[in-house]
């Protein structure tokens, strides 16, 4: 196909300042592929005013799924029309943390990126991401299917970090788009029972149609009390807090059962404080863990999820939108209301 000499990208100068703009289609170097975007999500960290506006300005998203257009002269590993995900990350695999399987700190995987970001017409992919951490969607997967994967390799390997143990009652806290994906992906990882826990009355509802065996309204009294009440006082054995704030995480630390583990999902707001009794947790032998991005063994598992349907996204995107509205998927995203993923369609 003609690649065009110019494309719209959705580029962020703030928070909520988002504009579509022109910029030149850029072209791929001997070990490189430059996709057309078909879909690309807004996550929930584009939407986390001091985690975005640090890097501003920048053509926002970093769940792309798209076809493959052009392609370097070196590159043997991939053909034009292939159809694909592509992670905005990807390790070197020789490093020593990287030998480690804590590819999400390798310095390699920190500096690489998709140019210029998600939210464009075209996405250059440079070859340690193309070599590393680009994926084909199998038949039958869709390209929103493929925007997906990303947010789902980051549940994984936060469930990888948790040791679930077959049978265990898990909570997950906030339900959104992510809390959704957790609490979906749990019973993969041998969850007996999942409770899904929300102050907004539609995610509840929606929670039970993904597969919560019980939901609980937060904003009706104290979240722990009722944990404990639907748990015969035990607790959950494992807690996963997805609200970006330090009381939700002390919340889901009385939440927990002995010997559970709390995991931490997301960051919270720079310069909160965890303060705590510490016998407390080392007397019941609670675990805190946290778990930051994902690296390509998670992605790899991810796809498999999808691809065995062991995983569906249909019930999760509950908005599409052109690029020219971006900023309208930016704002529903932000409300964290009456919506699960936002994702931007290109025709």
């Amino acid at each position: 196909m003609k690649i065009p000499d110019s494309m719209k990208v959705a580029r962020l100068y703030s928070y909520g300042d988002i504009r579509i703009e022109e910029m030149p289609v850029p072209l791929p170097g001997p070990r490189e592929a430059l996709i057309r975007t078909r879909a690309s999500g807004i996550c929930s960290g584009d939407v986390m005013p001091w985690y975005i506006e640090k890097k501003a300005p920048l053509v926002i998203g970093h769940e792309p799924a798209g076809e493959i257009v052009m392609l370097g002269s070196e590159v043997r590993s991939f053909r034009e029309g292939q159809r694909v995900f592509v992670h905005h990350h990807a390790p070197c695999f020789a490093c020593a943390r990287c030998r480690r399987g804590d590819y999400v700190h390798c310095d390699t995987w920190r500096t690489s990126t998709i140019m210029p970001g998600g939210i464009a017409e075209y996405v250059l992919v440079p070859e340690v991401n193309l070599e590393y951490d680009t994926i084909e969607l199998p038949e039958g997967l869709r390209y929103e299917d493929g925007a997906i994967v990303e947010p789902l390799a980051c549940v994984v390997k936060g469930l990888k970090r948790a040791r679930v143990i077959k049978g265990d009652t898990a909570l997950v806290i906030g339900t959104g788009f992510m809390g959704m994906l957790n609490l979906m992906t749990l019973k993969n990882f041998g969850a007996g029972r999942v409770i899904g826990a929300d102050m907004v009355p539609w995610r509840l509802e929606k929670a039970l149609e993904l597969g919560a065996d019980l939901v609980i309204d937060a904003s009706a009294g104290s979240l722990h009390e009722q944990v404990r009440e639907l748990t015969e006082g035990k607790g959950a054995n494992i807690v996963i807090v997805c609200p970006n704030s330090v009381e939700a995480l002390e919340e889901g630390i009385k939440c927990a059962a002995p010997g559970a583990t709390v995991l931490m999902f997301t960051p919270t707001k720079p310069g909160e404080r965890l303060t705590m009794e510490m016998n407390g947790l080392y007397f019941n032998d609670i675990s805190i863990v946290t778990s930051y991005s994902c690296g390509p063994t998670d992605t790899a598992d991810a796809m498999d999820l999808l691809r065995s349907g062991k995983i569906g996204t249909e019930q999760l995107i509950t908005h599409r939108f052109g690029i020219e509205k971006t900023q309208e998927a930016f704002r529903m995203t932000a409300e964290a209301r009456n919506s699960l993923k936002c994702m931007i369609i290109f025709d």
